[in-house]
């Protein structure tokens, strides 16, 4: 059971607080209700460039990690199509200067050309190096493009293309910025070595006169029920033959969501999973092969993803896995089956919650589901699937007419 006091600021900023006394460390952990989701389809990545433009200096601060590492902290941040993540790890004894930094972001970053020109130069090269330069790189944007024609998950949390980056103005940064990065749009998580009295004195202090942003809420386009599958081919310079299959799923606070998750492991997760071994230990059609989920907040994808043994012909590979697919939707996944997925997903659990980080991380993630809470609740949900409601759940997700193929060959 994690412990831990929340209150709200006037601004409208959730603070919550963990209290830790095992470790000499302390940490902020800011979740900011944006992600590429939230992006105009003309300006794609914008949520991922703020990522960086983050750390590029703010109104009084010039220089981030100078002040941080003199404190002895560490911090980083990640972006995904729902949110975006800034954390900060330092002595207990330094926590006023994680305040201080993460306020002074907060209440308005320098803008300028400069910054503005290094940071896209960073997203530029980091576009090429991974998505277009790197093999399968176009893989998931091909995908989101089949799978989604309402939805802005259709495209990467990276952007859509790279001129939407290249061609950034600053204006549309600001715009961006204080729409987006607002006290009422974020909740902050302290843990640690620390005093809720303390915690919410320097709360107070350092962010209570951020002014609120516009009110909270979102109007995004719904995506309509697939009723008919897709597919795409392509071609590429890539060494081996892929295959990438999605199915259109719930969205995260669904009742489908944890069956569905344990449906992946036991389908996907790791050597022993179906997939792998009847089609990369026995039949050998596959090198890897793999089934999993996004964890999107609104209605995602599970993805079933393989590279093929060269010469294995791609229509006879997929004929194998609607055969296990087939399988888990006519027959009964054993109890032990289901028990060894739910002691993994224990097991997993119980490991992150080890690190002060993660709990901060966690608890602020389920704050902007909704409930902190939910974080003591989540184990109970996984315990209380049972085999029906995995038969239910296969048989309501791998369809044919709820299917994105995409058929990856190499050119060689």
């Amino acid at each position: 059971m994690v412990q831990f006091e929340k209150f709200v600021l006037d601004n409208g900023l959730r603070v919550i607080v963990h209290q830790d006394k095992s470790t000499p460390l302390a940490v902020m952990n800011i979740l900011y209700d944006v992600g590429a989701r939230d992006e105009d389809p003309s300006q794609t990545g914008f949520a991922h460039l703020f990522e960086h433009l983050m750390f590029g200096g703010s109104v009084n601060i010039p220089d981030y990690d100078e002040p941080l590492q003199m404190a002895g902290g560490e911090n980083n941040a990640y972006t995904t199509n729902d949110l975006t993540n800034y954390y900060i790890s330092l002595p207990s004894e330094n926590l006023e200067t994680a305040f201080w930094l993460e306020s002074d972001r907060m209440l308005s970053l320098a803008f300028d050309d400069k910054s503005l020109e290094v940071q896209r130069k960073v997203v530029c090269e980091e576009f090429k190096e991974h998505y277009i330069d790197k093999p399968y790189g176009d893989a998931w944007f091909k995908m989101r493009e089949l799978a989604y024609k309402n939805h802005p998950y259709k495209w990467m949390t990276i952007g859509k293309e790279l001129s939407h980056i290249e061609n950034a103005q600053l204006i549309d940064v600001k715009n961006f910025f204080f729409k987006h990065y607002r006290p009422n749009k974020a909740v902050m998580v302290v843990a640690g070595n620390v005093e809720t009295d303390e915690v919410k004195a320097l709360a107070e202090k350092w962010f209570g006169n951020i002014e609120a942003g516009e009110a909270k809420g979102r109007n995004l386009p719904l995506e309509e029920v697939q009723k008919e599958a897709r597919q795409e081919e392509a071609r590429s310079d890539v060494p081996l033959d892929a295959f990438y299959k999605s199915w259109h799923i719930e969205g995260r606070l669904s009742d489908q969501y944890h069956p569905m998750d344990l449906l992946t492991d036991i389908l996907g997760g790791g050597e022993s999973s179906r997939l792998y071994d009847r089609l990369v230990k026995k039949l050998q059609l596959f090198v890897n092969i793999q089934c999993y989920h996004f964890g999107s907040i609104d209605p995602g994808l599970v993805c079933i993803e393989g590279k093929l043994v060269k010469g294995v012909d791609m229509k006879a590979a997929e004929a194998a896995i609607e055969e296990i697919l087939n399988d888990i939707k006519t027959t009964p996944i054993a109890t032990t089956e289901l028990e060894k997925v739910k002691n993994k997903t224990e097991s997993m659990l119980a490991f992150e919650d080890m690190s002060v980080l993660n709990r901060a991380t966690s608890l602020a993630f389920y704050e902007l589901l909704g409930d902190a809470n939910m974080m003591n609740t989540e184990l109970q949900k996984y315990a209380d699937v049972t085999v029906e409601d995995l038969h239910k759940t296969a048989n309501e997700i791998f369809t044919n007419e709820n299917s994105s193929t995409l058929y990856y060959f190499s050119k060689s």
